[in-house]
């Protein structure tokens, strides 16, 4: 297998800027100067990794509003709480996802649980965000919370690599299917390597590639490549081989459709036009998206 002439090779490395928020170690590759949009994939932050003193305030992401995309959160270390108008709860620990589609709208609240707030701890937290298209944007909102145990955890082997293993949170890799079933076929998954290890992640023709190294210095399609940014991949092949040439991995990776749309956003909404945007935000101030109460 040449990595040189078959896999997708990277084009540009795009990295995470700092970006705090309150006091809430934050950076972000995607948009960045140099990459607007990933389509689908609209944002993402990278929160931490962090130790929160005993006590502390937590998370700072009280109720705020979404319209017409989805968020995919996952959780690295510690434990996030989330609270919506759509009555879902759960608080999810190390290794878990949460996938909320905002669809037509609501407010949630991602938090802290009070017991990370008394003890503290090590903290480190991903958010990705997913455009949906127009037909869905109105789509009714849903949330799904899933433990480290309800995502299938895939030994990289044979032919899919060797050293590593898979998490794979939607989509399907090697035969298995994902925990979770997205509305758009997204596939997404996190990927770990050992030092030496090696993988080969499918990236099917058509498909937009999401790739962002978390930890380690791997080579992508024989380049090496750098912690905490997003590597954008050519189209010319149908897999990404990874290598761990000098050190342990984390990566996120995932691959779906373009949606090709005009994409207008304002803060928390994600439309099509700007009348789309008005009308949202219109929606939330009359009360549509309803509410969940005041935390502390």
């Amino acid at each position: 297998m040449s990595d040189t002439l078959t896999s997708r090779r990277v084009l540009r490395q795009h990295p995470a800027l700092r970006d705090d928020i309150a006091d809430l170690t934050t950076r972000r590759p995607l948009p960045g100067p140099g990459l607007p949009l990933l389509d689908p994939f609209l944002f993402l932050n990278h929160h931490g990794p962090q130790i929160y003193p005993a006590p502390n305030r937590g998370l700072p992401f009280g109720p705020h509003p979404h319209r017409g995309f989805e968020t995919v959160s996952f959780i690295l270390t510690g434990e996030m709480a989330h609270l919506d108008s759509g009555g879902h709860e759960s608080v999810i620990a190390a290794g878990g996802v949460q996938w909320m589609t905002a669809g037509s709208g609501l407010v949630h609240a991602e938090i802290s649980p009070a017991s990370f707030k008394r003890t503290g701890g090590q903290l480190e937290i991903l958010q990705l965000w997913v455009n949906l298209p127009a037909r869905l944007k109105m789509t009714q909102p849903s949330y799904t919370g899933l433990q480290r145990a309800d995502i299938p955890a895939i030994a990289l082997e044979g032919e899919h690599g060797a050293g590593g293993s898979l998490d794979l949170i939607s989509g399907s890799f090697a035969g298995h299917e994902g925990a979770y079933r997205s509305l758009t076929e997204v596939m997404m998954s996190t990927v770990t390597l050992e030092t030496g290890g090696h993988a080969v992640l499918p990236s099917p023709r058509g498909r937009t590639v999401f790739l962002y190294v978390v930890s380690g210095a791997p080579e992508i399609g024989g380049t090496p490549v750098r912690e905490a940014h997003l590597i954008e991949l050519d189209a010319e092949a149908e897999y990404v081989h990874v290598r761990a040439p000098s050190g342990p991995v984390r990566l996120v990776f995932g691959h779906a459709d373009p949606i090709g749309e005009p994409v207008v956003s304002h803060g928390p909404f994600v439309m099509n036009t700007r009348e789309e945007i008005v009308q949202a935000i219109h929606d939330y101030q009359a009360g549509k998206f309803g509410a969940i109460p005041q935390l502390d």
